[in-house]
């Protein structure tokens, strides 16, 4: 099994990838890596953070082991069906949702953080906006 690192303002993080259960979606996610970003509070979807990856052009991405309320720690791929690319980490209750309504996002990774250090991301990002995260295969 494959791991990412997440580098968040310095904290890191590794997630397990789920490729059996997202393939595709972790091999798109494998040609864009590394990818340097800002990490931000999410806007419509609850307790969650997110890195904006619209510009990137990814391929056909198929809804695979999708949802729309991700647990704390699961790492989503949102290829844009509807609304911008992302990549969704949630911190705690989470509806992923936009101005389009709810999305279902591909659940490709579990982050390895506790509920205590999920907390604290998602109240430093709404409180003190974004942070520099590079998100990498290791």
């Amino acid at each position: 099994m494959g791991e990412l690192e997440f580098d968040i303002g310095g904290d890191v993080y590794t997630a397990e990838l789920l490729e059996d259960e997202a393939p595709e979606s972790v091999e798109a996610m494998r040609d864009f890596l590394p990818l340097e970003s800002d990490l931000m509070h999410v806007r419509w979807s609850g307790h969650a953070t997110w890195v904006n990856i619209d510009e990137i052009e990814l391929p056909e991405v198929p809804r695979e082991n999708h949802t729309v309320y991700p647990s704390r720690g699961d790492i989503l791929l949102y290829p844009g069906y509807r609304n911008e690319k992302e990549i969704l980490v949630p911190c705690g209750s989470t509806c992923f949702k936009s101005p389009a309504g709810e999305l279902a996002g591909n659940h490709v990774a579990n982050l390895d953080a506790t509920q205590q250090e999920l907390y604290e991301l998602e109240q430093d990002t709404l409180k003190n906006g974004q942070k520099d995260i590079t998100i990498r295969e290791v």
